[in-house]
């Protein structure tokens, strides 16, 4: 019932879950208030924020990029595995010393990962003049070549292959039991990655630090992950996608 499953994810490490969502989001949120707006304006200056924002073409940049690739990737797709997790966690009550936080762990090091990639190309774009320091596009070619990139993407095999294991979690939980946790976190953070991975590097064009477009690309990434509402998402949002390029494109030349 669902009741009893609202009373499950009052549990520990369900808690725990939500807190670092939670966490997640209001720290982009205090990254993405103007300066003008900020507590910490009078301790360090309006200028504090956007120093720690911005990427610089060197280390301490792609440190900043990587950090906040990795808080987006904890706090857009997290919730895009809830189902996935509630799944895992219905089924570990059969099975004493499955270790849930070893599924987190596993699934969040697979975007730590991404995070890693991101950021590194975040770096290069910035180096080479198609981003500016907060890692919104200055190109209208670069912005036409990611919504592109993405719109088409939404039509391959691969985006269905992976759509159809994270909408289907008991049947791709139960193939792959034997492996533990970790490895099934690893696992499911791959498909993840393989649903999500071009719809996040959208950020370049909506703006790597934008806390409304992040909300957004969640609330998509989440329902297309549905098994009924999704089905009826993935080519409608990959056709807008190629549409809003071509507008894009058209209005650059």
């Amino acid at each position: 019932m669902l009741s009893d499953r609202i009373r499950a994810m009052t549990a520990p490490h369900w808690l725990a879950l939500f807190g670092t969502i939670l966490v997640a989001w209001a720290l982009l949120f205090v990254m993405a208030v103007p300066a003008e707006y900020r507590a910490l304006r009078a301790l360090y200056g309006p200028d504090f924020w956007q120093s720690l924002c911005a990427v610089t073409p060197d280390a301490a940049g792609l440190g900043r990029a990587v950090a906040m690739w990795a808080l987006m990737s904890a706090a857009m797709m997290a919730p895009t595995a809830l189902p996935a997790l509630a799944t895992y966690d219905d089924l570990s009550h059969a099975a004493p010393g499955t270790r849930f936080a070893h599924l987190v762990a596993g699934y969040l090091a697979v975007w730590l990962g991404f995070s890693v990639l991101a950021g590194g190309l975040q770096l290069m774009l910035v180096r080479a003049g198609l981003l500016d320091a907060l890692g919104g596009s200055r190109s209208a070619l670069l912005s036409a070549a990611l919504l592109a990139g993405a719109g088409l993407y939404q039509f391959s095999a691969l985006k269905d292959a992976c759509l159809s294991k994270c909408r289907q979690p008991l049947t791709f939980f139960l193939q792959h039991w034997d492996e533990g946790p970790w490895r099934n976190g690893l696992r499911l953070g791959l498909v993840c990655l393989g649903c999500c991975w071009a719809l996040m590097l959208l950020a370049f064009v909506g703006g790597v630090m934008n806390v409304a477009f992040m909300g957004l690309a969640t609330l998509i990434m989440v329902f297309e992950k549905l098994p009924d509402l999704g089905r009826l998402i993935t080519r409608p949002l990959g056709a807008g996608l190629i549409g809003w390029a071509a507008w894009i494109g058209l209005s650059a030349i």
